[in-house]
């Protein structure tokens, strides 16, 4: 990545000195100090068309006033550097300083409420397309636990195709959770991550600060109940609430299978994870990643 990384920033005429690696996930995500620039490298090499969408989702955002991650000015993107998917960003602030959940929410009933533009071309979201891609991705995951997910894959996705969402479908942020809300250098809440970025129903995005809270208990009482209040519907008192979070559940145990082959943190999270899928345990001991 560090290769990708200098063979990019030539291109974008940015200098990669001191750069720092803040995580490494779907993106490996770097700040540059000399800009200061976020620089994020899909790890997928198939990812350009979802990269441009976020270079032109983010230049829409700006153009709407909304507070959202900006794009670097100045550079044609995305780049390709080293087989790899490149994208330059504006850094919010020069140290990471998470927003709260109710500006959360209060973020997404204003992105909720936008008149999304065809010309953006945004695809319906299908939750199962990205489940059974992520079986193609699995990394030192044993037969018998692969197997036990994909049965467990083909209950949930009849039991979503029966949902009958309550909300309005348009516009959501496709990973709307508190990792990816951050304040910027005048204090102000600002989403970033926009490559998720599709048409869906809007429940998609009350799930995740929904399970954070309830199975495990990442946010106190208090602050789900500011989230609700502040977007002004409670998806836990929706009849399919337990299917939606299965599915994200799911998601997010098949995403930690793809790290398993190449951490060992993050293969004793997983065999925790699947765990509790077995034995339908606590997920309160599940580390946020």
């Amino acid at each position: 990545m560090e290769s990708v990384l200098r063979e990019a920033c030539e291109e974008a005429r940015v200098d990669p000195s001191g750069a720092e690696l803040l995580r490494l996930g779907s993106n490996a995500v770097y700040r540059l100090p000399s800009a200061p620039v976020i620089v994020r490298i899909a790890r997928d090499p198939n990812a350009a068309t979802e990269m441009e969408r976020a270079v032109q989702v983010a230049r829409w955002l700006e153009a709407q006033n909304y507070p959202a991650t900006r794009v670097m000015p100045g550079v044609r993107q995305p780049v390709s550097a080293g087989g790899r998917v490149v994208t330059f960003w504006e850094s919010v602030q020069d140290r990471e300083e998470y927003a709260t959940v109710t500006e959360l929410a209060d973020l997404l009933r204003r992105l909720h409420s936008l008149e999304v533009p065809e010309s953006l071309r945004l695809p319906s979201f299908d939750p199962f397309a990205k489940v059974w891609s992520s079986f193609e991705a699995l990394d030192g995951v044993a037969a018998d636990d692969a197997a036990f997910l994909e049965q467990r894959a083909r209950r949930l996705g009849k039991e979503y195709d029966r949902l009958d969402f309550v909300l309005p479908y348009g516009l959501v942020h496709g990973d709307a959770n508190i990792g990816n809300v951050l304040r910027d250098h005048s204090g102000q809440a600002v989403i970033i991550d926009l490559d998720g970025v599709c048409l869906a129903p809007r429940e998609w995005d009350l799930i995740l600060t929904a399970i954070f809270y309830d199975r495990f208990g990442w946010h106190d009482r208090s602050e789900y109940q500011g989230f609700v209040h502040h977007y002004g519907f409670d998806i836990m008192n929706w009849p399919g609430y337990s299917v939606l979070a299965d599915v994200r559940e799911l998601m997010m145990v098949l995403w930690m299978g793809r790290q398993a082959g190449s951490s060992e943190k993050s293969a004793a999270e997983f065999s925790r994870r699947m765990h509790a899928l077995r034995t339908g345990g606590s997920r309160r001991d599940w580390s946020p990643f």
